[in-house]
């Protein structure tokens, strides 16, 4: 008998790379994080070809749901061309076959770093965040085992003493993103580091929302309709970053998420930090007929669920 005899005919990837005993893991492990909103969920987090801290949780969980029918969207800060997303949808795409997009309407899926898209999301739309550090109460308290102790006694005082010293010291929350939220009235969660104006697009949302941290080994989610209310005072409201005034250059859109780019002379200039939106604004300009969906705030930054950010002016 020769070897060529025993050994199994040659074998490329599986499709979406991970094998299929990972993909039902973690589809399990997904389950088990939709049905306890706010609660981390450890999981066997597989080596895939990026570095850890690179996206990798959130590849995983992107891998385990994507289907030959889904539309994928993959942005970082905002922005879909960006090298970390680009490389991640390219890979994506590659072992799928999947359609691939920067139109936040048409992505049945959307992976992102840092940044929640500025149209609203549907029933029928995933979106997973990347996490890098999924544990909220990892700055106050750094033993994981009394951290984990914490959340299962619902015993966050620490860090509303820890808020409560930021507006002593500060006379303002210093949390500039990943701003700690409690989600269904029990867990309090990390929603990764999105900035502040991000944080409310998580209350009572239509569609799923799924974290994942690669280098942690850690999930969660956030399911549809569920109550996500940043940890606030009743005498100091929680308060999204001050962006009015400011302007897209070229689209001259306002009440959305801006980057501040600096000028020559100390001056700055601003643009839409999503990128698809700002895309969109600008073909319609060009007199194309494009469909642009509702925004979470509108051009005054008025949120769509009137009287949740009770700190608007």
């Amino acid at each position: 008998m020769k070897l060529s005899e025993l050994a199994f005919e040659r074998q490329d990837y599986a499709y979406a790379f991970l094998d299929e005993f990972a993909k039902r893991e973690l589809r399990r492990k997904i389950l088990k994080a939709i049905a306890i909103p706010g609660y981390q969920v450890p999981y066997a987090s597989r080596e895939v070809p990026m570095a850890r801290g690179w996206g990798t949780g959130g590849l995983q969980v992107s891998l385990a749901l994507v289907g030959v029918n889904d539309t994928v969207k993959v942005i970082d800060q905002g922005d879909d061309d960006s090298v970390n997303a680009a490389n991640l949808r390219r890979f994506i795409a590659r072992m799928t076959g999947v359609k691939t997009t920067t139109d936040t309407l048409a992505a049945s899926l959307i992976q992102s770093r840092h940044r929640i898209p500025e149209e609203l999301l549907n029933e029928r739309q995933v979106l997973v965040l990347q996490v890098p550090m999924p544990e909220i109460l990892s700055s106050i308290e750094p033993s994981y085992a009394r951290a984990r102790e914490m959340h299962s006694d619902g015993d966050y005082a620490l860090l509303w003493l820890g808020l409560y010293e930021d507006l002593v010291k500060y006379r303002e929350v210093s949390y500039g993103a990943d701003y700690p939220v409690l989600v269904n009235g029990r867990y309090v969660m990390a929603p990764s580091p999105i900035p502040r104006f991000d944080t409310p697009k998580l209350h009572q949302a239509a569609h799923l929302t799924l974290l994942s941290a690669g280098r942690e080994k850690r999930l969660y989610a956030v399911p549809p309709y569920t109550d996500v209310y940043p940890l606030e005072f009743e005498d100091v409201p929680f308060q999204i970053e001050d962006q009015r005034g400011w302007r897209d250059a070229s689209t001259g859109a306002a009440g959305k998420f801006m980057s501040e780019i600096p000028q020559d002379g100390g001056g700055s200039s601003y643009q839409l930090s999503d990128t698809g939106l700002k895309q969109k604004l600008e073909r319609q300009m060009a007199g194309e007929e494009i469909e642009i969906g509702a925004t979470y705030f509108d051009d005054d930054t008025n949120f769509y669920i009137t009287g949740f950010l009770k700190g608007a002016s």
